[in-house]
């Protein structure tokens, strides 16, 4: 039970800071008990990685529907175009579906 900063991100998401104190289990110098508690909580202001990827990947995903959408007014000209950019979106989805599944699976492990 040895104590850690702990910093808490904007979107709710946390991680482990510095080592700050040994408990009084441990007895060897330079050596923790395994045991993490939190010694004092430091808000941060930004989102964790995992949101910040989610953030851009959602932008990308939005920058090629609008392209789709300018194009379509004359599909005969820009079909190879919206089909490369049907297929960038779909990668996008799958991307942004695995990132919401790691998120969740990091939150329910804190809970």
């Amino acid at each position: 039970m040895c104590f850690y900063d702990q910093h808490r991100f904007a979107c709710g998401d946390w991680k482990w800071g510095h080592f700050k104190q040994h408990c009084n289990r441990e007895y060897r110098t330079g050596e923790t008990c395994g045991m993490k508690l939190v010694m004092q909580t430091y808000p941060v202001a930004q989102k964790c990685k995992i949101c910040e990827k989610l953030d851009i990947k959602q932008r990308k995903k939005n920058q090629e529907l609008d392209r789709i959408n300018r194009w379509q007014r004359e599909p005969h000209k820009f079909r190879a175009s919206i089909e490369k950019a049907w297929n960038t979106i779909a990668e996008l989805e799958n991307e942004i579906a695995n990132l919401n599944y790691e998120r969740q699976k990091r939150l329910q492990q804190t809970k």
